[in-house]
């Protein structure tokens, strides 16, 4: 017999309620985090859309939106701590509380190797795709632990854990993000904060132009599904990790890589 499944019937009934949430997207104008916006949305949370492209912001805004949700833009750099700090008290004060933070911003960086790669280039990825994650992890706690309840899901990457050639900085990037995770999740396992990763593998995003063709079917060789993901995909391990059902994993990194890697 065929089953005939009713999705948005499903979508309505699923555990992963976040009506009443709210959820702080980095990187949500694009990709995997405009993605994981739209998602967090469909399940009920209002949503902070924050990117340094303010016309890409304020679209994702509008469709959050359409789909009945209450969106805000906050187009800053994210490597400047004082604009963090103000996007935190910006969000409190405009959205009423502060439940889940999604880092999914980041550059890849200069496909090169590493002597061809300059100092400036190596802090500039690591700028973005680390300390930048690490300050929005920071001030997302105060709200957080005053609550005592919240959600932190980064982005790493697979190259966090195996590494990709031609792209060091993106690698030690990403591998530190992987860490900072599991040392933050251990600092507040003691209250109902929960913090964990993702390594995706190579995934469809326009993040994919800053890659050379050769670079991109490398990572795909990779993979034993032979593909790149989708950034749906992607979205729906972070809605998981976004929800309260999310009680018993912190400090983890999830594989969502086609098999690439599965630890």
């Amino acid at each position: 017999a065929v089953i005939h499944r009713d999705y948005n019937l499903l979508r309505m009934s699923n555990h992963f309620d976040l009506t009443g949430r709210v959820a702080v997207i980095t990187g949500g104008a694009r990709g995997i985090g405009l993605s994981a916006a739209e998602r967090l949305a469909d399940a009920g949370a209002s949503i902070a859309i924050v990117d340094i492209d303010a016309e890409a912001s304020q679209a994702a805004v509008k469709n959050i939106e359409q789909r009945g949700q209450k969106a805000i833009a906050c187009s800053i750099d994210l490597t400047d701590e004082q604009a963090v700090i103000a996007m935190t008290d910006e969000v409190c004060a405009k959205l009423g509380s502060y439940d889940i933070l999604v880092c999914a911003a980041g550059i890849v960086g200069q496909n090169a190797f590493a002597w061809e790669t300059s100092v400036d280039e190596w802090r500039k990825v690591l700028d973005v795709n680390l300390t930048a994650l690490w300050l929005c992890n920071r001030e997302a706690l105060r709200p957080m632990r005053k609550q005592n309840r919240g959600r932190i899901v980064n982005i790493a990457s697979i190259a966090g854990k195996e590494g990709n050639p031609k792209l060091g900085p993106y690698s030690a990037s990403k591998a530190g993000v992987i860490g900072m995770t599991k040392s933050l999740a251990k600092e507040v396992a003691d209250t109902e904060i929960r913090i964990n990763s993702i390594a995706p593998a190579v995934i469809q995003t326009p993040m994919l132009d800053q890659v050379s063709q050769e670079t991109i079917d490398y990572m795909v060789s990779k993979i034993p599904v032979g593909r790149t993901g989708k950034t749906e995909e992607v979205a729906a391990l972070v809605h998981y990790l976004a929800s309260d059902e999310c009680g018993f994993s912190t400090g983890a990194c999830f594989d969502i890589s086609g098999g690439r890697a599965t630890y």
